[in-house]
């Protein structure tokens, strides 16, 4: 009787065991997407490009030789390519340019994010000297403003690390109310030539929330 009672009760811990990590892992598959928010998909940013180019062939050793930029951002923090719509600090009261310093503007001064930063050959999207931008907001928080840059003629993304004075500001936005899809154009002097990096930093409407992202393009 003694070992009966036993094992009945391992049976009953084991399956309240199995009900508590069956809740956890429910809270775990959820917890993205609560959370997520956006990011600029045209022209593609750096990790939104990796995720779209790699997430669902992300164990593909072709991406080493492919997209030899998302492979090292891939093994540094494979949550960089995850979490392409998260990449936001909060309370920088629009002093954007103070608290993120020189070569961590692609990461927007995210550790975890640094291999954004990195000099080399990301791929571009071919753009014209008038572009339009895409931002897509799964949480629909719209917008206060954004701030479009461009680097300037000369400067080589494949051998330098972004800073504040490498970039010319062409576009400062009015505000946009919540969507998920929020597009406006760019218009720049015609000037540019070659691989540039745009640079766009988007205040949130809903908190003091800041995003500034990185994308790769090629003015033809």
């Amino acid at each position: 009787m003694r070992t009966r009672s036993t094992s009945g009760s391992v049976t009953r811990r084991r399956g309240a065991i199995a009900v508590v990590v069956g809740l956890l892992a429910t809270m775990f598959v959820w917890t993205p997407t609560a959370s997520a928010h956006g990011t600029i998909v045209g022209p593609a940013t750096r990790a939104y490009q990796c995720w779209n180019s790699w997430g669902s062939q992300h164990m593909n050793p072709a991406m080493q030789q492919q997209d030899p930029m998302c492979w090292q951002a891939w093994q540094a923090n494979t949550d960089t390519m995850w979490n392409w719509m998260s990449a936001l600090r909060d309370g920088l009261r629009a002093n954007f340019q103070g608290a993120t310093p020189n070569g961590q503007l692609c990461s927007n001064g995210l550790s975890r994010n640094n291999a954004l930063n990195t000099p080399g050959k990301w791929r571009t999207t071919s753009v014209g000297s008038n572009f339009q931008m895409h931002l897509y907001d799964q949480a629909s928080h719209g917008a206060d403003y954004f701030r479009v840059y461009v680097s300037k003629q000369g400067f080589d993304p494949t051998t330098q690390s972004l800073g504040w004075g490498n970039l010319d500001l062409v576009t400062t936005t009015g505000r946009f109310a919540p969507a998920k899809d929020i597009k406006f154009n760019v218009q720049t002097n015609g000037s540019y030539r070659g691989h540039h990096v745009v640079f766009t930093i988007w205040q949130a409407s809903h908190a003091d929330q800041a995003y500034m992202w990185c994308s790769d393009v090629n003015f033809g």
